[in-house]
């Protein structure tokens, strides 16, 4: 059992410097220990947790001595526990969360339990961002159409979050139309350094969304987890990680001119992509580091799950301080979180000689060697130079299909498809834009690429230029100061004239919320087979996400982005052909449009004010009146409704007993699909729009919901019939089962029908089999959606056998009962000759204790093959979640014995 904590002698009074003090705090200086100076700063924060929450039961003695050895340690991959000090929830995610939670209580109440004891016991923050849905652009009242069209289309899920902002405790709702939920952590959730009732510590954060790491650029260790395992962590359990590598990435120098943070961090997502940083921290310091805005690192920051790292860590410093009180935390806040970190040995002075840290590794880039660049056309790490872009497109629609190929003819490459827009002539080449989008947290955070963007509008409108009316141009600023600064700069209407209204403030294209594109372009894509291209100042461009009918997706800066859209095309170099043709009928050139970094900081300067800030979240928990007007029920338990198609009661908990069920192998299970590399979450767990033929929308229709109303998947994430429905239903999904035919369907092996994939699997349970997935490598890489793991779970799938995992995506797998297998080394499904269509057992011992972290298990086939993988529950904890079948009975199993 909890005992006092061992390291009370060890907490301190911080002084107030007029006088009094501000709190009390655990000091990692009074260890006296010299191996602390040596540990880099986003290590000490998991040291400072550990000390503060020791107890000797959930974190013990031990753990904080494997910390403080953190240079002999990491390399052994030691498990340790970590408390977080708050939780992040986004709408999509937080629905189920909601969900989930108040089927908890359901559960407590039928086992004979008090169901109040399910709440929070850590602080959550739930951003309803509302990843608007583009249906209304190129209009002055887009925003408040978009949002009515939110509410006419979400108003069950609204309410349903509005419920749960009551029915439990230590939960703050943030109503929709407030922004991106990262930005709004960035600029307002974020405390930097908690003061909880006299007791001071650092700030950190779990999101159920892989770039909560956006808010490691202001000092606050974050990232992203499934929803079961933020749901555990709001449940008061710690989280179990591997005690991290952490590479040091060094910055020196300065960005050249006309160079933006985007082209910088889509070149350290390269850098970090090929080092190698999955399941390792990031962090970054040098002289270099002066150089960035808090704008510039967050954004660096919030690609973290790009590179592939949990997090790409800024140590707090002078830029961080001046960045809080530029975003109105008060002078006094400010003095705090100063006095406690220099205090604890974590602040960075770079005014003071720095001890040299330890790293797992080095890597270090000279600013001025980054130049103008996107990433594309399939994914976010395939950095092309805009020098270079024109050249690389050719070779795109040359190579066979990959990641960089689409294996066009030669001879129908500069096919013309002309047709009729509005009843004016038009015309769709390969390459041709059809989607410009300024989206998403990863830049909408960062006053000198949107600033810069409305300046390329502006320069552009003055000599005449103009988008393309056939162009789906769209502005979804991070948060309401976006649009503050833009009006005080006077460059909204040049980014009107441009047809980048603002549509709302939430998630939208990054995300696949990009909305239909009108009738004509999307037939004269189809009838002609055209690749046509997406333009987006995103971190996402995996395919199939943004839009079905862009198969060429690239990320780029926000002036990129409106670049692209004046020029109407991708297939064009900059620095040698026009944009287009001015109004005095000369070539404008890509020069001729761009601005200097001293124009673009000029503006940031004179209108990013501090009063926009504080009036824009000043009421900011107050909501709209819409959201106002919504009426909730006082009960504590959930009154579900059957008939709902938005909130649905999931099975997780069905028949649920107080003793687990214990460890369990595979036996004669078929193979579901089988897949090559790189399959993300975009390709396994519902997104975007319900595709009018799929079994989601067969549910839908049957229980009288009109196809306009079918909404998006991650709307419907609080019904779990529909999402089950949708899993592994991406149009672009490569199954060698189907030999190489894309689309969301599968072979359904006894009877070699090919079925949709959730109708293989309802056969498959029907008649008491099991199933698998086999995979390549870097298997569900990209969001971190729980449903990606919830999903499959609710398919039957029972194991999962790939060549490598993304970190999250198998700590999710775990939290849901689903078994992650490795092949050995230099071993994959084509290497040992599996075809998929064979049946497989799966030989792990049924007696919990006698299963170890990492061991071999041996897999056999119908046919005779059999093969050695590594079972990939990483601790002792995953061991548990195993035996009690999930994460959530396990919690509720423990909750219910106190």
């Amino acid at each position: 059992m909890a005992s006092e904590n061992p390291f009370k002698p060890n907490l301190t009074s911080l002084p107030k410097p007029g006088g009094g003090e501000f709190g009390k705090f655990y000091s990692l200086p009074s260890l006296n220990d010299p191996r602390i100076d040596r540990l880099p700063y986003s290590i000490r924060i998991l040291l400072e947790s550990a000390i503060r929450n020791c107890d000797n039961f959930q974190v013990k003695k031990e753990d904080v001595e494997k910390i403080l050895d953190w240079e002999k340690t990491a390399p052994k991959q030691v498990e340790i526990p970590f408390k977080p000090a708050r939780v992040l929830l986004q709408d999509f995610t937080g629905v189920p969360a909601v969900v989930d939670l108040a089927c908890m209580r359901d559960a407590m109440n039928k086992l004979g339990s008090d169901s109040k004891k399910i709440n929070p016991l850590v602080p959550v923050d739930l951003v309803i961002d509302h990843s608007v849905q583009v249906d209304v652009a190129r209009s002055a009242n887009a925003v408040q159409a978009n949002m009515d069209l939110e509410f006419q289309r979400n108003k069950e899920r609204f309410a349903f979050l509005k419920w749960g902002s009551t029915a439990f405790h230590n939960m703050l709702v943030v109503p929709p139309g407030s922004g991106i939920v990262h930005q709004v952590n960035l600029e307002y959730l974020g405390r930097v350094v908690f003061n909880n009732d006299g007791l001071l510590y650092p700030d950190s954060v779990v999101g159920t969304d892989s770039h909560t790491t956006m808010i490691d650029g202001l000092g606050v260790a974050g990232w992203g987890v499934g929803g079961i395992e933020a749901e555990a962590t709001m449940l008061g359990q710690p989280m179990s990680m591997v005690l991290p590598g952490v590479v040091g990435f060094k910055l020196s120098g300065k960005l050249n001119n006309g160079v933006t943070a985007t082209d910088l961090v889509l070149t350290v997502t390269q850098i970090l992509r090929k080092h190698g940083v999955v399941g390792k921290f990031v962090e970054f310091y040098g002289d270099g580091m002066g150089e960035l805005s808090l704008a510039d690192r967050a954004t660096i920051a919030n690609m973290s799950p790009e590179y592939g790292a949990t997090m790409g860590f800024f140590p707090v410093d002078h830029v961080t301080l001046q960045y809080l009180k530029l975003t109105g935390r008060s002078d006094e806040t400010v003095s705090m979180i100063e006095s406690y970190l220099r205090a604890n040995k974590l602040f960075v002075d770079y005014n003071e000689p720095q001890i040299e840290r330890a790293y797992s590794s080095y890597l270090e880039l000279n600013l001025s060697e980054v130049e103008p660049c996107v990433s594309g056309p399939k994914r976010p790490h395939d950095r092309v130079t805009l020098k270079d872009m024109k050249s690389d497109w050719h070779a795109c629609l040359d190579n066979k299909v990959g990641f960089k190929g689409f294996a066009i003819p030669k001879e129908v490459q500069n096919k013309v498809a002309k047709f009729q827009f509005d009843g004016q002539p038009a015309e769709l080449n390969h390459g041709s834009v059809v989607i410009a989008a300024i989206t998403s947290c990863t830049n909408t955070s960062n006053p000198s690429v949107m600033l810069g963007a409305a300046l390329v509008a502006k320069k552009a409108s003055e000599l005449g230029l103009q988008v393309k009316p056939w162009v789906k141009t769209s502005l979804a600023p991070g948060s309401g100061v976006v649009t503050k600064y833009l009006l005080q700069s006077g460059l909204q209407k040049y980014f009107d004239q441009q047809g980048f209204n603002i549509v709302g403030y939430g998630c939208t294209t990054c995300i696949g919320n990009s909305g239909d594109l009108h009738e004509s372009v999307a037939s004269a894509i189809s009838e002609n087979d055209i690749v046509a291209a997406a333009v987006l100042s995103g971190n996402r461009n995996f395919e199939g996400r943004v839009h079905p009918l862009t198969r060429a997706n690239y990320l780029a800066s926000p002036p990129l982005v409106v670049a692209y859209a004046l020029a109407g095309t991708v297939d064009i170099d900059f620095d040698k052909e026009p944009i287009g043709t001015g109004k005095d009928g000369k070539s404008v050139y890509f020069r001729d449009i761009w601005p200097s970094t001293e124009e673009i900081a000029e503006v940031v300067q004179s209108s990013v004010l501090p009063d926009m800030f504080k009036s824009t979240y000043k009421s900011i928990t107050k909501g709209n009146p819409i959201w106002n007007q919504l009426s909730v029920p006082e009960s504590k338990l959930y009154s579900w409704d059957p008939n709902s198609t938005y909130i649905h009661e999931p099975p997780y908990f069905k028949d649920m007993t107080m003793d687990p069920p214990g460890a369990h192998g595979v036996k004669h299970a078929y193979c579901l699909l089988n897949f090559g590399d790189s399959i993300t979450t975009d390709h396994i767990s519902p997104a975007g729009s319900i595709n009018k033929d799929s079994p989601a929308a067969k549910y839908l229709l049957e229980r009288g919901v009109d196809r306009k109303d079918f909404n998006s998947y991650g709307s419907r994430r609080g019904n779990d019939e529909v999402m089950a429905r949708g899993t592994f239903a991406n149009i672009r999904l490569v199954n060698k089962l189907l030999n190489g035919e894309v689309g969301p369907k599968t072979v359904h092996i006894p009877t070699g029908e090919k079925l949709f994939v959730f109708d293989a699997a309802t056969r498959y349970k029907a008649d008491g089999h099991d199933t698998i997935v086999i995979a390549g490598a870097e298997y569900g890489s990209g969001s971190s959606r729980d449903w990606a793991a919830k999903g499959p779970m609710l398919l039957g799938v029972k194991a999962v056998i790939a060549k490598s995992f993304e970190r999250i995506h198998r700590s999710n797998l775990v939290g849901m009962g689903i078994i992650p297998l490795c092949f050995k080394a230099g071993e994959d499904a084509d290497t040992l000759g599996l075809t998929g269509h064979e049946r497989y057992t799966i030989d792990l011992p049924s007696n919990i204790s006698e299963i170890k972290p990492g061991q071999d298990v041996t897999v056999t086939t119908d046919n005779g093959k059999s093969f050695t993988c590594t079972v990939r529950f990483d601790t002792e904890v995953e061991l548990e979640y195993f035996n009690h079948g999930g994460i959530l009975q396990y919690v509720i199993r423990n909750l219910s014995k106190q």
